[in-house]
């Protein structure tokens, strides 16, 4: 597969004609050929090739034009007309082009996946407010061409095994850091995560609309979240959430933002997570402890006295 048509544009023709039949083998013969060359069909290219005056008058109707092994017949000057041979070419044109531009799956291995690769990597390990330099257009034809040419489930497996293995690799970085910087990294790897997602599912939206969401009756995001919960979040969450707890009491020990982050993505991660410190929880995320009641008021009134002494001793004013 020359690497020129990688660059074609993917849009003409639409994903479900072609993936009706992926070689496009009858698209010079049949129904489709006599279709197109029936009887208004030399007039108007007759009118399109030599003016209005051209043609047959009006009323007229030309003879079907016979197929023999998919190549039309009476194509030739005086026998069909000028019409005829516009069709034909036009047809036996696109046959060659599709037939030329078949998506074979080592074609996939070795030029298509490749880029896509790349492109996943790049996403993936970005910190905010870096510049990519890939082509989104680019990688986004390559995700149309190969979901048209029928390689989505292997794309999608491909992919599915990739952020797993940067996810696992993640998990393990977590693992070896030390408790004074866990929370830190943490927040860093799952905004890193996140972010890339806005990037990696829009790339991913031809796949994700005929083949997740057709066929897995899933959607891509959801997917890629979950992988998140199960090889990141859930391997952590306990020796995360003692020291989430341990940072709540001691005012200041990270950024307001930092916890916001970590507890708001925890609960899109799983929100039953809630059960674990609802008090917590209930400082980011609205509604999540049931009602006050009058008999609790005094309780209330005592929290709030003691977090204001705390702001004093760290150095804010009432």
């Amino acid at each position: 597969m020359e690497e020129e048509g990688m660059e074609e544009e993917g849009g003409s023709g639409g994903c479900e004609a072609m993936m009706d039949d992926q070689n496009h083998n009858n698209w010079g013969a049949g129904d489709y050929g006599r279709h197109l060359l029936g009887p208004a069909a030399a007039p108007l290219g007759d009118r399109l090739l030599h003016g209005p005056a051209a043609g047959p008058t009006a009323g007229t109707e030309l003879p079907a034009v016979p197929e023999a092994n998919g190549v039309l017949r009476g194509c030739e000057p005086g026998k069909g007309g000028a019409g005829a041979i516009a069709a034909a070419i036009n047809i036996n044109a696109s046959t060659s082009k599709f037939l030329m531009n078949v998506i074979t799956i080592e074609d996939y291995k070795s030029t298509y996946w490749p880029k896509l690769d790349s492109a996943i990597d790049q996403l993936l390990t970005q910190s905010p407010g870096d510049y990519i330099p890939i082509s989104y257009e680019q990688i986004y034809s390559c995700v149309y061409k190969c979901v048209c040419q029928q390689h989505s489930e292997q794309m999608y497996s491909d992919l599915i095994k990739k952020i797993t293995n940067h996810l696992e690799r993640v998990s393990k970085e977590l693992q070896a850091s030390p408790p004074d910087l866990y929370i830190e990294r943490f927040n860093v790897a799952l905004g890193q995560y996140m972010g890339a997602l806005q990037s990696i599912v829009p790339l991913f939206i031809y796949m994700n609309k005929f083949y997740i969401e057709t066929k897995l009756n899933r959607d891509l995001k959801d997917d890629l979240i979950k992988l998140f919960t199960e090889h990141v979040a859930e391997k952590h969450i306990y020796n995360l959430m003692p020291l989430l707890l341990e940072a709540q009491s001691t005012p200041f020990q990270i950024t307001p933002s930092t916890m916001a982050n970590i507890v708001k993505g925890l609960y899109t991660l799983r929100p039953e997570w809630v059960q674990m410190a609802p008090a917590l929880f209930s400082k980011f995320i609205p509604n999540i402890l049931p009602p006050a009641v009058e008999s609790e008021l005094q309780e209330y009134a005592a929290q709030d006295r003691k977090l204001q002494r705390e702001l004093m001793q760290n150095g804010f004013d009432r």
